[in-house]
C-alpha cells in the first residue's frame, strides 16, 4: 500500500513550527514580524515572508478542518454587513453567524444590492443547512434576494433596527475583524483579504472559549481539548509547547 505524503512534504521546518506559526497569526493580534521574533526566541530562525507563505498555504485548509469538526450550526442565521476600506476603495464584508455566535461564512463584495445579497445567501447555503429563521437589519436587498431562492423563500425573516442594537449577535461578530484591521493597518488586496478573514474567523473561534461562563478548571479542560483537536487538524503528533 502506497503511503500518502505528509501535509508538510517539501518543507524543511518541522510540522510543529509551521502549525504553531499559523495558529498564532490567526488566533492572536500578532503581525508576521511578531511571530518571527517569537520563533527566534525559541531557536527557530525564519523570515516573516516565509511565515506569510505558510499562512497562505495552510491557513484555509486548517480552517476547513476546524469547520468540518465543529458542532452542527444552529437554526437561526444572523446576517449583517460592515464597511471596510481596501486601498481607499469601500467594500462590504457580509457575515453570517448562528444563534451561538459561530461564524457560518463571510463574503467581501463591492455592493450591497439584491445581487450581492443573493450571492451571499447561496454561498452560506453551500456549507450550512437551511435555517428556520433569518435575522437581518432593514436593508431591502435581503428580502428581495431571499424571495428568489427556493430554499429560503418560506423561511421566517425577522427585521431589526440597527439603531436599537437588537441584532447584537451579528454586530458583535464584527469586533474581532475590526481589531485585526487596526492591527494590520488596514486590509489591502480583496482576494487576500477574503482568504485571510475566512480562515481567521474559524481558527480564532476554535480557541475563543467563553471564559467568563466557565470555572478555571473547566476552562483549562476545554482548552486542552481544543489543542488536542488542533494537533489532529494539523497532523502534528507532538505538543509544540514541549519543544519543536
Amino acid at each position: 500500500m502506497k503511503k500518502s505524503k505528509s501535509l508538510y512534504h517539501g518543507h524543511r521546518f518541522p510540522a510543529g513550527v509551521i502549525s504553531c506559526a499559523v495558529r498564532w497569526y490567526h488566533r492572536y493580534q500578532l503581525s508576521l514580524r511578531d511571530i518571527e521574533e517569537l520563533l527566534f526566541e525559541r531557536g527557530v530562525i525564519v523570515t516573516y515572508e516565509t511565515i506569510r507563505c505558510w499562512c497562505d498555504k495552510f491557513g484555509a485548509g486548517f480552517a476547513r478542518r476546524v469547520k468540518a469538526a465543529r458542532r452542527k450550526p444552529g437554526g437561526i442565521w444572523h446576517l449583517d454587513e460592515m464597511f471596510v476600506t481596501l486601498r481607499g476603495e469601500p467594500y462590504l464584508l457580509w457575515r453570517a453567524v448562528d444563534e451561538h455566535g459561530a461564524e457560518l461564512d463571510i463574503l467581501l463584495q463591492k455592493r450591497r444590492d439584491k445581487a450581492a445579497a443573493k450571492r451571499f445567501f447561496k454561498r452560506v447555503l453551500r456549507s450550512s443547512p437551511v435555517p428556520h429563521k433569518i435575522v437581518t437589519d432593514q436593508l431591502r436587498s435581503y428580502p428581495a434576494a431571499k424571495a428568489e431562492i427556493p430554499e429560503l423563500a418560506s423561511v421566517k425573516h425577522v427585521f431589526v433596527k440597527a439603531a436599537a442594537r437588537l441584532n447584537n449577535r451579528a454586530e458583535n461578530s464584527h469586533q474581532p475583524t475590526r481589531e485585526r484591521e487596526r492591527r494590520m493597518r488596514g486590509f489591502r488586496d480583496p482576494k487576500r483579504t477574503q482568504v485571510f478573514l475566512s480562515s481567521f474567523g474559524l481558527i480564532r473561534q476554535h480557541f475563543a472559549l467563553k471564559r467568563h461562563l466557565l470555572s478555571a478548571s473547566t476552562y483549562r479542560k476545554q482548552l486542552a481539548a481544543k489543542f488536542i483537536a488542533w494537533r489532529e487538524f494539523t497532523e502534528v503528533t507532538r505538543n509544540p509547547s514541549t519543544g519543536f
